[in-house]
Order: structure tokens, then sequence, then C-alpha cells
């Protein structure tokens, strides 16, 4: 039915549909804005009149939130899909599921997993929308993602680019080192993610890639502090859409992870128990953060802090508590709020607050850690999960990643250990990032834009043209290449037969045969604690090439018959010392396709890209470093910034 309303500002609302309205002001205001009546009580509240800053619409809509709903806003969930696990899913969401957390839970931020093509996530993403909008207020939900548009997927950390424009890992980005090209990246894919219904990156990592055996290196860019800052700074300007802030048309970004994450002893990772000790000292210390002044000046809409224990830094004379970062006040609000004066949104990294239980610390092959126990909660294991969200808020937490039961939070505020004015500063931090978004006068997205739009043609060319520039050249003997001879033969390992087909080349079969030989590997790794959730999947241990390594059999095998180039992949510094004498080329590779790869033999396209990092001359000079300092190996083979050119 429509109805006439009189309001206080002399305005006449006739309503349409329910949700959406049209509000005629008086003459003085000149304005006919459209809005949308969230909580469908037929009149324009302040919080949903876009006419309002973000600043004054969240003061009105905290102000009418019950603590339930405050509560529930301070979970960052994961949107939970049809099969798979822990959200991952080629089939879409649970609808279900994700209504009973978003009408029951309270909870309206989410992290997404699922790997759809781009029409059905936005499709998928519009019926999470439409649930949210049945709310009592009608609050949109904040959907995020990790990154999901480089060659590395692997659970909790990066998602396969499917249907998305492909281009380098980040340390490609820190190999070429130029900011306006990740500005560009950043722009780009904002509007890939913007068109499916996605508002949120969990990235970029400003984490410095100091320790060589690190198995989080690639999503990093590089060791050197002053580059890392400048890109991360050229990241989040670019996805955001301006050097001031978010945008509403721009992706909130959540740099990460506050902060010496890098500095993990023998690369061990501190998603698992056995490497939950990160190790610093105030020289070093000081580096890491410096990675961090690009974010802050470009205003991160978020930042999330690490996983580990810092040990070795002292805040005045006291040392940092032997807690987790999400737990620790002195770092997060003294040092992040406090000394670098950063005033947004602070989301813990996921599932600090679970407990370890003993498959979690101590896996075995009949009993694997499973993702119904994975847990961080790094030197609170001993606290209830109430007194840990009391805790992780009196640090500074502002929103709980990983998090779909409001509960223990609602409990610790009941039974006085959590203020509720403590939960409105939180809150009133979330609901203004998702007005400065946009998202509760255009939650909807259109799925025919968003086929058109993501992954394409014009965007995947400029992100091809990335992957090949980030190609570092570090031996070309003799002018190996680029190769000028159409039809020369190539024997290949590890390399597609019709892409070197695509560019003219001739494939055999036998290296004798060869006029070069190609052998593309990886960066070496073991598999150390295969029963752990993540240690089964990341990459630990040694970097060198050994004897009854499959790709190095091929290089040795090649190399005696015809002149070979060594490609290698490298999410972590390869150490190439028995390469040398078997190689006549070397190229290093940070996200590249075999078709980049052979653009580069032939010559189409030339390598641009420095090291990132050192690259260790032995284990041994590995095994003595320091896990916090950049590049600071024995007598490295390559040092960081080495690079050829044609």
């Amino acid at each position: 039915m429509f109805r006439l309303f009189l309001l206080l500002t002399a305005m006449s609302v006739t309503l349409s549909g329910g949700s959406v309205a049209q509000a005629k002001h008086s003459p003085t205001s000149g304005v006919t804005p459209d809005f949308r009546d969230l909580n469908r009580n037929l009149q324009l509240d302040p919080y949903e009149d876009r006419r309002l800053t973000p600043d004054q619409r969240a003061d009105d809509l905290v102000q009418r939130m019950t603590l339930e709903e405050k509560v529930g806003a301070m979970m960052h969930g994961t949107l939970p899909g049809r099969s798979g696990f822990a959200g991952i899913s080629r089939e879409g969401y649970d609808h279900g599921l994700a209504a009973q957390l978003i009408r029951q839970g309270n909870i309206t931020s989410f992290l997404t997993r699922v790997e759809l093509t781009p029409a059905r996530m936005a499709e998928e993403n519009n019926a999470i929308q439409r649930i949210a909008a049945e709310g009592r207020l009608g609050i949109p939900v904040t959907i995020s993602t990790d990154p999901r548009n480089h060659f590395q997927a692997m659970a909790g950390a990066s998602v396969a680019a499917k249907g998305f424009s492909q281009w380098p890992e980040p340390l490609g980005f820190g190999a070429i080192g130029d900011a306006e090209l990740v500005r560009r990246f950043g722009g780009l894919v904002a509007v890939e993610y913007r068109a499916v219904g996605i508002h949120m990156a969990l990235s970029p990592q400003a984490d410095l890639a100091t320790e060589p055996r690190w198995s989080r290196a690639t999503g990093t860019f590089g060791s050197d502090p002053r580059s890392v800052s400048r890109l991360a700074g050229a990241y989040v300007e670019g996805f955001q859409g301006s050097r001031k802030g978010v945008t509403s048309k721009g992706v909130a970004t959540v740099v990460k992870h506050w902060v010496g994450y890098g500095a993990q002893p023998e690369g061990f990772d501190a998603h698992n128990y056995y490497g939950r000790v990160a190790k610093l000292d105030r020289q070093s210390f000081t580096q890491h953060i410096a990675a961090f002044h690009g974010a802050f000046a470009a205003r991160s809409a978020g930042i999330m802090p690490g996983y580990p224990i810092i040990e070795g830094v002292k805040f005045g004379e006291a040392h940092s508590e032997p807690v987790g970062a999400g737990y620790n006040r002195n770092l997060i609000q003294g040092l992040l709020r406090d000394t670098q004066r950063y005033r947004g949104l602070i989301v813990s990294d996921w599932a600090i607050t679970n407990d370890c239980l003993e498959v979690c610390r101590n896996p075995t092959a009949e009993s694997p850690q499973s993702p119904m126990a994975i847990a961080m909660p790094w030197g609170v294991e001993a606290l209830s999960r109430e007194e840990r969200f009391a805790k992780a808020v009196a640090a500074g937490i502002d929103q709980f990643g990983g998090v779909d039961d409001p509960a223990p939070l609602l409990a610790a505020v009941r039974t006085g250990r959590v203020s509720e004015s403590r939960l409105d500063a939180s809150v009133r931090r979330i609901m203004v990032l998702k007005f400065q978004l946009g998202l509760f006068d255009h939650p909807y997205v259109d799925p025919a834009h968003a086929a058109t739009m993501v992954g394409a043609e014009a965007t995947q060319a400029e992100a091809d043209a990335a992957q090949r520039a980030a190609a570092v050249l570090l031996r070309n003997d003799a002018g190996l290449l680029p190769l000028n001879a159409p039809g020369t033969r190539v024997w290949l390992y590890g390399v597609n037969e019709a892409a070197a087909r695509a560019v003219g080349l001739t494939v055999v079969t036998a290296p004798q045969d060869a006029d070069l030989a190609i052998v593309r590997a990886g960066t070496p790794f073991e598999t150390l604690n295969p029963h752990h959730f993540f240690g089964s999947r990341q990459h630990e241990g040694r970097l060198d090439y050994r004897d009854g390594d499959a790709a190095y059999e091929a290089l040795k095998q090649a190399s005696r018959h015809a002149p070979t180039l060594f490609a290698v992949d490298m999410d972590r510094p390869a150490i190439l010392s028995n390469i040398q004498d078997k190689a006549r080329g070397i190229i290093a590779l940070f996200g590249a396709s075999d078709a980049a790869l052979l653009d580069l033999v032939v010559g189409k396209a030339e390598p641009r890209g420095r090291l990132p990092f050192e690259l260790p001359g032995s284990m041994a000079a590995v095994e003595g470093q320091d896990p916090a300092r950049p590049d600071d190996s024995e007598a490295p083979l390559y040092g960081r910034g080495a690079g050829l050119t044609y």
C-alpha cells in the first residue's frame, strides 16, 4: 500500500516496492535522492540518507543496534559453501546456513572462497545480499576474498583465478618494481571484484620475506622494506580508488600481517603450532614496521595482525607479551594505534579464538589435523573462549576473522569483561566502512556485467605483459636467448608442447636431437610436517636441488646433449649453485604461463625483472642467517636486484 508521510524536515516520501523510496525534499534543499527503506518503517532515517556523511550515518545506525547486532557485526565469518570444506565450493553457497548466520547470528561480514564463473558468483553474492536485506535494519553484507588473481592457490591463503584475470604473484610485482603498474593492477582487479559483489581484499602482504625457507614469501613484494612499503602503498591506492582512503567504487584493503610475520625460524609458518613463534630484535623489528608505512600513507581501510608470538622485542622496559599478535595490546593499541596513529579497521586473522586440541598440536598419520581442528590461539591456549575474545578486544581487535559464533563475545559483555561502549567503537568503524563502500545504497550487482567485465581480454593482455616483465634473466651465456631461428628444435621438460609449437618451435622427443633444451622446475621443498593441515600443503625445508629430484635429473640429462635453459618458478629463493655448471641460461619466474615463458625464449617479450630477494649460495648459508634480517646470508650466489636484459 502507498502511504504519504510528512517528515520533520518538511520532506514528503512516496514509497514504492517497500524497500526503495523517493524522497522529495523542501525547495530549499534542491535534492531529490532515491533511498532504500532498509528498516521498512516508511521513513527516511538518517542512516538511510545518502546526503549525510558515512560518519553521520554510522552514528545513527550504531545507536539503533541491539547488543546482539553489535556483537554479530564484530564477527567476520566464512560464507558456507555447498559441498567442499571451509567455504571452498564450486557449486555456490549454502543459502540456508548463510541465512542462519545472518539472521540469527547477526553477522554481516564474510569471506568468500567459492570458485565460480563471474556471472554465477555475482548471482550468489546477490542472493546473500537479499538475505541480509530482510534483517531488522537491513544491514548489507561486506564480502571479502583472499587473493584470486595469481597462480598460487592454497586454502587459507589464496584462491584459484577462475574467470578472473591472472597476474604475476606479488613477488613478481616486486621483481618489476613499478609502483604505477601495481596501482594499475589494483584498479583493474578492483573493478573485477566489485562486478561480482566482492568489497574487501584481504591483501596485500606487507610482510618482509626475510627467512628464505618461509612458505608465505610468494605473497610478499620481497625483502627490502622501502620497496615493499612503496608497492604496498600503490596496491592499496589502486584497489581503494584513492590515496585518501576507500571510495564507493573501490575495494577496501586489509593489509597484513602486523608485524614481523616473515621472521619465522626455519621458515615454519605460524598457521601451525610448531611455527607459532617469530624472533626479531629491535633493529630488525624496525625494518618490518617500515614495510607498512606506504600502506598507512595510502589509508588502508584495514590491517590484519599476524599469528605469531613475537619474541626478542621490547616495549619500553618490558618484553613483548608472549601471545599471538591478535592478543598483544602493545602491538595493536600501543604500536599500531598510538605510535603509527592508525585509525582504520583491525581484523584478526582467522581462527585465533579456537581451541588448539591435541590433534592441532600433535597430529599423527592415524589422526591428522582436519579443517575442523584448525586453531591459532598462540599464547592464550589456557584461556576460555570468552576470555580470549575479551583479551583480543582489549588489545584492539575490531573484528574476528573466521568466527561465526558470537556467543563468547556476547557472554564477555554480559559478564562485564567487555563494555558495550568498547563494542560501539569497533562497530562504528565496521559500519563507516560499509557506508564508504556504498553498500547501504547499492548492494546488488549485475551478473551480465560481471560476465563481460571480469577477466576481460584487454585486462588479461595487461596481466600477460606483466607476467613476462616480471621474469628475471640470471644467466645468458653466449647470447643463448632470445632464439632467432624459427623452427628451432627444442626438448621440453615441464613445459607444454602446444605452447612451444604456437611460437614456431619444433618439439623433439630426445635431448640429443635438440638445438635447445628447456627445463622448467619449481623451487625445491620438503613436506616436513605432513599431518598438520597447513604443514601438509606448505613448502618447507630445503631450497637446493639434489640428486633424485626429477627436474634436476632432467637438467643433468639434457645438459649432456644440448645447450639448456633452466626456468625456475620461485615461490621461495631457490639455491642455484649446482645449476650454474649445467644451464647456459637461467630465468626466474614469479607467476607466469608457459606461453609467457616461451615468448621470452623466442624474443616476443623481454624479461625486465630484478630479484626481489637474494639467492643464497648454500643451505649452510641459509641455516646461518638471521630469519628476521633481509638478505643477510653469507656469500649469496645472486644479490637482491640481480638481473640481465637482452
